[in-house]
């Protein structure tokens, strides 16, 4: 790696050739404030928050877009950059709409710690407020435009990482705004409700509908049994809501926070993950065997199902007709769970904490309400979770240790790394690969399909058969994956697509890190490890070892694929328009 030796603030260094100033600041751990800036994302120097002063040149410089030079001399605390900051925060601030206190993101907003480090006590400038419209329509996401401070973070993840390109900058001067073609509502547009925009938001531009107050009421009514389960990727991400390093597992806080807040049972959604295997595992091997369509693409991820359904209605009969794992949950909760308690379906209200934005949309989806109720009918995010669990006063740190709640209280690992991208697939590569063997296999940890390569490839030979499979998570690979399969340039028997980069454990609904820690820390591979730490140490990593869904089997759907089987654990999807008319 080429070197080259610059000076900062009188320190000198030595730092590679292809750095911007930026990152040989972060390098030497001089801090430089960012607003706009988000590593490989967004990196524009639109916001001016980053200005320094380059030796030679006739103006203030943008640090996270100026490359490195042999002997360039860089001052980031001279009096001209510490007034340009401010006056450019400034300026920011006198049109932005300043309810911190009923904010979302108050206490995690950017825009207010700069404010805070910068020391801004006043505002000189007195400028014109926006008077817009809040988009509230869509049951996943909210974008509040009076908040917006125009860094095109939002912009840029949904058009270059996820390729979805439903939001963009209109208008020009002061009149310019984040919005949709036409002016269109996001539930207007082949929005996919996958929430990264959410996710890269500095402020409180965009956050999640808010379902909270519809589970206190829920809570508070004594007709109801309300019942709640949890998705694998909450667990290793709770934690940071209150302060935890990031990949923390606080499995037994969050189980015992959610009995404090009143819910009758706690279950594990990884129950229903081994279900899930067991029923797709079925399905693949089906469709070889039998000539079905292929390659089957995973079903798990319905912000990538919605984008299949907008951009590829040409691969709607690969997908798996599994349902999701939380909606086979809840309907296994209002039919075998209701009749093994006596309870009238009617009175189950099923409660989904997902790290998902997209699961709100999912959960509306007319085509899940086998037993003819909605097989859930709340979800939360990891963020609203944390937020009931503050409004309820609760020590999160400072809990008994609690268990998952039977009857379904048993997950394998299987189900566990379902959080992770390359989780769906690993999970049933365990399980088809000893059903074609007819025999147990010891290696089970399928490291082909782990990591955060965007596209990865794996074949796993199990009773005389080779089982090609790929596994993209983002939804611009997905894109990519899909493309090339299309052209016939790729053939495999079967595909895990994740709409959110990573997989759940950086879904849309997970805690917000800001970009000082997610442009630096890889968010993915640390909450991802202590998924794979907690697979390690269950002592069943198989799901078709799982004795609760044995004997789910056994009571109650028969065998994987059966007639039962199919009325409520599985679903199909539906064709949509891509393109918002006028």
């Amino acid at each position: 790696m080429e070197m080259v030796n610059i000076t900062i603030d009188s320190r000198k260094l030595q730092v590679p050739k292809e750095y911007t100033v930026l990152e040989a600041a972060k390098y030497a751990n001089i801090a430089i404030p960012t607003l706009c800036f988000l590593k490989e994302i967004n990196e524009i120097g639109a916001c001016r928050m980053c200005v320094v002063e380059v030796k030679g040149a006739r103006a203030l410089q943008a640090a996270c877009v100026y490359p490195v030079s042999e002997g360039l001399e860089i001052y980031t605390q001279s009096p001209a950059v510490r007034e340009a900051r401010k006056v450019t925060l400034e300026l920011i601030l006198s049109n932005h709409d300043k309810k911190c206190l009923t904010c979302v993101r108050s206490r995690n907003c950017e825009l207010q710690k700069l404010a805070e480090e910068l020391n801004i006590k006043e505002l000189r400038f007195e400028g014109e407020t926006h008077r817009l419209p809040l988009d509230e329509v869509s049951p996943s996401i909210v974008r509040d435009p009076n908040k917006c401070v125009l860094c095109r973070r939002c912009v840029s993840m949904c058009k270059n990482v996820q390729t979805v390109a439903v939001i963009d900058t209109v208008e020009r001067g002061f009149k310019t705004t984040v919005s949709c073609a036409f002016n269109k509502s996001l539930s207007e547009v082949p929005c996919v409700n996958c929430g990264q925009c959410i996710a890269v938001c500095p402020v409180g531009a965009l956050r999640e509908k808010d379902d909270t107050d519809k589970v206190w009421e829920a809570l508070a009514n004594k007709d109801l049994h309300v019942v709640v389960q949890t998705a694998p990727a909450v667990r290793v991400a709770l934690g940071e809501e209150f302060g935890m390093p990031i990949g923390t597992r606080v499995t037994s806080n969050m189980i015992a926070s959610l009995r404090r807040l009143g819910f009758k049972k706690v279950f594990d959604t990884d129950t229903a993950a081994d279900l899930t295997i067991m029923e797709e595992g079925t399905e693949l091997l089906h469709r070889i065997k039998e000539g079905g369509k292929l390659p089957l693409i995973t079903s798990c991820s319905p912000g990538w199902i919605k984008f299949c359904e907008h951009n590829y209605p040409d691969f709607l009969d690969n997908l798996s007709t599994c349902k999701s794992p939380h909606e086979m949950f809840g309907a296994v909760l209002k039919s075998y769970y209701a009749e093994k308690m006596g309870i009238d379906p009617a009175k189950i209200f099923v409660v989904s904490i997902m790290p998902c934005t997209a699961k709100k949309f999912e959960a509306a989806r007319p085509e899940l309400s086998a037993t003819g109720y909605p097989d859930v009918d709340v979800v939360l995010t990891t963020r609203e979770l944390a937020r009931m669990i503050r409004e309820a006063g609760i020590d999160f740190t400072e809990l008994p240790e609690r268990h998952f709640d039977d009857p379904m209280g048993e997950a394998s690992g299987a189900g566990v790394i379902f959080g992770a991208t390359g989780g769906v697939m690993e999970a049933a590569l365990r399980t088809v690969a000893e059903i074609l063997e007819g025999k147990s296999v010891d290696n089970i940890e399928y490291e082909a399909v782990r990591g955060v390569e965007g596209i990865k490839e794996a074949t796993v030979e199990a009773g005389g058969m080779k089982i090609k499979a790929a596994v993209a998570h983002g939804l611009a690979n997905a894109r990519k994956l899909l493309d090339k399969i299309r052209a016939g340039e790729a053939e495999y028997h079967f595909v895990e697509i994740m709409a959110c980069p990573g997989g759940c454990v950086n879904g849309g609904g997970q805690p917000i890190q800001s970009s000082t820690v997610r442009s630096w820390i890889d968010l993915r591979a640390e909450r991802a490890k202590a998924i794979y730490e907690e697979d390690r140490e269950l002592p069943i990593r198989k799901s078709h070892e799982n004795p609760k869904v044995q004997m789910l089997y056994k009571e109650y759907f028969e065998k994987p694929g059966s007639h039962k089987a199919h009325e409520l654990l599985h679903t199909h999807y539906v064709k949509r328009e891509n393109y918002p008319e006028k």
